[in-house]
């Protein structure tokens, strides 16, 4: 019910723009099957390099392949990508972050110095350091990016349950004599959930970047599956010959991600308290006014 109701708070003034971005991107990550009208893969070298038509909406690459359903197809796959790499590196975070804030003591201190040096560190270098060690694929890159990702979580998360250990009603548990893991499982984890995952948006912007430029690189998702930056450095050896090859990827990404970071952002400031207006303010000094007035003698 914590989670729920944070969401649902937290959703309530979010961008339209930013809401509607994130909408398509979802919707055509979800149903991509079936919004494809073509094979993603399927090439046919006869018509390779050909513009927009009634056929191919958007063109074909320069193998032919068509170019509105690969960008369909890359959604999903940066959607899978995105949830899983979230997902992993939240899991990793909230678990460290949470026993941290319930122990305290040295297990605190010892477990944030480590989450200090991971913060130290470049999300990019540990990425591209996990992928030398254990090569080039898409889960391996999952894996790097969430070892990348966990520390940022584990520090949102370790503040979140410090302020809710420090409760009224969770010192009340302890002298009604509540398990240690009954506090844990039941009202700590609970409260740390619902206020940590709302920033998981603001993560899934960079996180869809750094797919990308992982995929860009070549150490990321590899050919033929579908996925923007993979789709732009291969149109890159033709960008002078047929910029739209390179232009169509580059601007999906860039809409996803920029809906992300505005949906993030919003939801960030949502959770700021906000300063009271200047008539608001008027009104509460005239009513405490009429209250704090000394009755005529």
């Amino acid at each position: 019910m914590n989670i729920a109701s944070t969401f649902a708070g937290t959703l309530k003034r979010m961008p339209r723009a930013a809401v509607v971005t994130i909408s398509i991107f979802v919707f055509a990550g979800v149903f991509a099957p079936l919004l494809a009208s073509h094979d993603p893969n399927a090439q046919d070298l006869l018509i390779a390099g050909e513009g927009p038509s009634a056929a191919h909406w958007l063109g074909v690459d320069h193998l032919g392949r068509d170019t509105l359903s690969r960008l369909i197809m890359a959604a999903r796959t940066s959607l899978v990508g995105v949830c899983l790499v979230l997902a992993l590196a939240h899991s990793i975070g909230i678990a460290i972050g949470t026993i941290a804030g319930y122990r305290r003591g040295w297990t605190d201190e010892i477990l944030m110095r480590i989450v200090d040096v991971g913060l130290a560190i470049p999300s990019l270098i540990v990425s591209l350091a996990v992928i030398g060690v254990f090569g080039a694929s898409y889960w391996n890159m999952i894996l790097a990016l969430a070892l990348a990702w966990w520390p940022g979580s584990a520090r949102i998360s370790r503040a979140v349950a410090v302020n809710v250990m420090n409760r009224p009603h969770m010192e009340a548990l302890r002298v009604l004599g509540a398990s240690p893991l009954r506090i844990y499982f039941v009202h700590l984890l609970p409260a740390t959930l619902g206020a940590v995952l709302v920033y998981a948006t603001a993560d899934a912007g960079a996180v869809a970047l750094a797919i990308a430029t992982l995929s860009f690189l070549g150490l990321g998702i590899q050919p033929p599956t579908p996925e923007w930056g993979q789709m732009l450095v291969d149109a890159l050896p033709y960008l002078e010959a047929d910029p739209r090859q390179v232009m169509l990827p580059g601007i999906a990404l860039t809409f996803a991600v920029i809906g992300f970071n505005i949906l993030g952002e919003a939801v960030a400031l949502n959770r700021v308290p906000k300063p009271l207006s200047s008539a608001l303010l008027a009104s509460r000094r005239r009513v405490t006014a009429l209250w704090t007035r000394e009755p005529a003698k």
